[in-house]
């Protein structure tokens, strides 16, 4: 099926980009790398008037560490993620989300910006963003802001993003040391889109006791669900069997499934979403202490 008739418009600078935007409102639509855009205009999903192409835009793409952040540039391509040895070695979390989301085509147009903004239900970076405790600078007119991650995932497909934002960056603060972190998902295929996920991000004391606990869950709400309590039951206290059988049984009650036609029953995603937790705290560990 093809999408119906729109104007298109490829500005050469991000400011060009933000009068259209200002101009259009919500009849605009921003194109990144298009993996999910396009196929929802030709499924009919949405149906902007106006398309507004911003990868002739300069300096949106780029991996950095600076003034205690990872900075992400919203038109960095997954691919760029997945190959940079910064990634690999100290967001471990980051790299395995990206290593598990679709396939080599899709990784080498996809970005970041358009992953999290399109907020897909079972995408994987907004758990893992959430779980990070990431923040996301949205650029108008008028300035820029920053929505922290528990505030940008309103709900399947919204965003914090007004019309006329564009989200310019994604930023990470930079992990304390002795950190680790995991990410699983339960998918029907390889590359598919999450029945279920967990993000997981530790950093402990040198006793053993949790500094930072970060969880979230992904494909199993409408939403992904960060998931407080669990995070303050770890913080503080040192990592035992007893305690992380606990989280594994909040993250099951804190969980509000999403029903699907065709999907598996809520009770089933409820109970995988303890169970992949309790993996993936387990390790989480092991790569603190150097075993992962």
């Amino acid at each position: 099926m093809y999408p119906p008739p729109f104007d298109y418009y490829a500005p050469s600078n991000l400011n060009e980009a933000l009068e259209l935007l200002s101009k259009y409102g919500e009849e605009a639509k921003v194109l990144a790398g298009g993996q999910s855009l396009i196929i929802a205009m030709k499924l009919r999903i949405v149906s902007p008037k106006y398309i507004i192409d911003v990868n002739n835009i300069p300096n949106l793409s780029y991996v950095n560490e600076s003034d205690g952040y990872l900075r992400i540039g919203a038109l960095t391509r997954y691919s760029d993620l997945e190959f940079s040895d910064l990634i690999k070695t100290k967001y471990p979390l980051l790299h395995e989300a990206v290593k598990h989301l679709a396939d080599p085509i899709v990784r080498n147009w996809g970005t970041v910006g358009g992953n999290v903004c399109y907020n897909h239900p079972g995408n994987n970076l907004p758990a893992v963003m959430l779980a990070y405790n990431a923040e996301f600078v949205a650029t108008s007119l008028s300035g820029s802001r920053v929505i922290k991650a528990r505030d940008f995932f309103l709900g399947p497909f919204q965003t914090a993003l007004r019309p006329d934002e564009i989200l310019t960056e994604v930023r990470i603060p930079i992990p304390q040391p002795r950190n680790g972190g995991h990410y699983i998902k339960l998918e029907r295929r390889v590359g598919d889109f999450a029945i279920v996920s967990t993000a997981v991000n530790l950093s402990l004391d040198y006793d053993g006791t949790v500094k930072e606990a970060g969880i979230a869950i992904g494909g199993a709400a409408n939403n992904p669900v960060k998931v407080t309590k669990a995070e303050e039951l770890l913080k503080g206290n040192k990592i035992n069997d007893s305690l992380i059988k606990q989280v594994g049984k909040i993250v099951t009650e804190e969980i509000t499934p999403a029903e699907e036609p065709f999907g598996p029953p809520g009770e089933y995603k409820k109970a995988m979403a303890g169970v992949l937790t309790v993996r993936a705290i387990k390790y989480s560990l092991r790569r603190v202490l150097g075993g992962g």
